[in-house]
């Protein structure tokens, strides 16, 4: 069976130079060098092979005029005189371009496609152009290889619109993912294209952290969101409280301790061993024997922050006994005014209510297990997709909380039984407003930023998955991009922007990345272990878009005024809610 049938209107040149994956063809004439683009495919022969073929990507078309130089002889032969040395121009017409893979015959006679290279070809070997009825045939055989069980459709092909694209599921998630694109390239569908598929599948488990409530209103997902001021004291099912004794150590240094301050390394003791004594206290009140042998600082068990408030004055005002019958200033006396204003600010401020002004029920020893099983079930209706609605979070505090969240459902994966884990994945929508790169942050990303990090080193081996996405992916921590194995970038226009995802690719694809910034909206480079072949693809718009379409400015100034309620949008703004 043959896999190709080229014939002359194919044929491009012969090879000339091979340097590991990058191969230079010297095309004979004008003619066959207008047959092959930037990002065309090439099939080149391999030695002593009749069905095997080596697969390229072009990357650069160049045509170099080269002076020789010619004598030429006077007419008059007899003479002495010196022959006149004239210039003569030639063309040297080169095509570079990249070995991606092999595509060859299996055992029983089937073709199949690999991104093995065996070998490299031969100097003088024939090279190909993939067109037509010939390029069909190959991403026919790339769509029936990428369609399987476990297969994720993505798009279709750009080079070949009739050609269907999908992605490996489980090699997507298995090794993480980054999803990048500027503002407007299309980020927010594709996200949408993959819950949506995602979402009919019995028992898949993804929860998105969206920070604008762009998903919020997918019929498929299930919403969660994070309470603000106008929602305290409600008791709803799509409220997701996260009660302060749910934070560990460093993440209420992060939010309380002011390093810089010179008594701070008293406040963290104190303020760590009052917090250890409550939840000591609870854990005697409830007869945890266990736990209580156990326990440290950063176990999540409810206490009293009243209580921690009350002892932390008290220390701050203590008076000790004297020489001469005088009490005199305690150790930690006025070291803690400071530390108690923030305390109190933050537990009174009612934009922090999640956290502090959560109900009664929240604080029950039981509460925590019910809140991870809203989070992490997948066995009810609409359970597959959750959606955890960020909005509502202060931004001083927002890395701290969407790290929260992700650190207790990585907690709670690794110590669930083996045999009874499941895998999920976390959509870290908007990435870098709470995972920066770590130059001199401050301790409220930083602890986001360990969290994640962890995930993103360890995740894979407990079944946590990440899918980073963002529009600045220069300024998201180089570490956790560095463990994306897979890259779906979008179009990208900042110049610092396309240097970190160039950095992220193999070095054999930087050509293909020059494309990033011409790229369509909707149109994407994926690269990586869940794509055969490194490749433009166009996404599939999901069914349900998300609500994130960007305003047509000039089409609704076109429009007759309609002044909105100002008056109203004060309100909102004052009470803190929309509704």
């Amino acid at each position: 069976m043959a896999i190709f049938a080229f014939d002359a209107s194919h044929s491009l040149g012969k090879v000339r130079a091979v340097d590991t994956r990058r191969v230079n063809v010297q095309v004979n004439t004008d003619e066959d060098l207008r047959k092959a683009r930037v990002g065309q495919l090439v099939a080149l022969s391999l030695p002593g092979a009749i069905e095997e073929w080596l697969i390229g990507i072009i990357e650069k078309v160049i045509k170099t005029p080269v002076l020789d130089e010619q004598e030429v002889l006077p007419e008059n032969s007899e003479t002495e005189e010196v022959a006149a040395v004239l210039p003569r121009e030639s063309v040297l017409n080169t095509v570079q371009l990249t070995l991606v893979g092999t595509v060859g015959l299996t055992i029983d006679n089937r073709p199949r496609f690999s991104r093995s290279l065996v070998q490299v070809p031969e100097i003088d070997g024939t090279c190909h152009i993939l067109r037509d009825a010939q390029l069909q045939a190959f991403m026919n055989l790339l769509s029936a290889e990428g369609r399987t069980d476990h297969s994720l459709e993505i798009g279709r092909y750009t080079i070949d619109e009739n050609a269907k694209a999908y992605l490996d599921g489980n090699k997507l998630f298995q090794r993480h993912a980054s999803l990048l694109g500027s503002t407007g390239s299309g980020k927010s569908w594709t996200v949408a294209s993959v819950l949506e598929q995602a979402s009919k599948l019995p028992s898949a488990n993804l929860i998105v952290f969206d920070l604008h409530g762009e998903y919020r209103e997918l019929s498929y997902a299930r919403r969660l969101r994070i309470p603000g001021p106008e929602e305290l004291g409600k008791t709803d099912t799509s409220l997701l409280f996260l009660p302060y004794w749910l934070l560990n150590a460093e993440e209420l240094q992060a939010m309380f301790i002011d390093r810089s301050e010179f008594s701070a390394h008293n406040q963290v003791m104190a303020f760590q061993d009052t917090v250890v004594a409550e939840k000591k206290k609870t854990l005697e009140g409830l007869k945890k024997t266990e736990v209580l042998n156990a326990f440290t600082l950063d176990s999540p068990i409810p206490f009293q922050i009243s209580n921690v408030l009350k002892e932390l004055e008290r220390l701050n005002t203590e008076m000790v006994p004297g020489s001469g019958g005088k009490d005199k200033q305690g150790p930690f006396y006025g070291q803690f005014s400071r530390l108690l204003v923030r305390l109190n600010s933050k537990v009174s401020d009612k934009r922090y209510g999640f956290l502090f002004q959560a109900p009664d029920g929240e604080h029950r020893y039981d509460a925590m297990a019910e809140m991870v099983k809203r989070l992490m079930d997948y066995s009810e209706d609409k359970a597959q997709i959750k959606v955890i609605d960020f909005s509502e979070v202060p931004a001083d505090v927002l890395p701290v909380i969407v790290g929260l969240v992700a650190r207790i459902i990585y907690q709670v994966q690794f110590w669930t039984d083996r045999d009874k884990r499941r895998p999920m994945a976390l959509v870290c929508d908007e990435a870098h407003l709470y995972l920066p790169k770590k130059d001199g942050k401050n301790p409220v990303e930083q602890r986001a930023i360990e969290n994640f990090e962890k995930i993103a080193k360890e995740g894979r081996k407990y079944g946590v998955a990440l899918l980073i996405v963002s529009q600045r992916p220069s300024d998201v921590s180089s570490t956790i991009l560095s463990q994306c194995n897979n890259v779906i970038a979008l179009r990208l226009s900042n110049g610092d922007d396309q240097a970190t995802v160039k950095r992220l690719m193999p070095e054999s694809l930087e050509g293909l990345m020059d494309t990033l910034p011409i790229l369509d909206i909707g149109e994407a480079l994926v690269v990586g272990d869940a794509v055969l072949l490194p490749s433009r693809i166009r996404i599939h718009p999901p069914s349900e878009k998300p609500l994130s379409a960007t305003v047509d400015f000039w089409d609704e100034w076109s429009k007759k005024p309609e002044l909105p309620d100002f008056a109203k949008a004060v309100e909102n703004m004052r009470r803190q809610n929309r509704a």
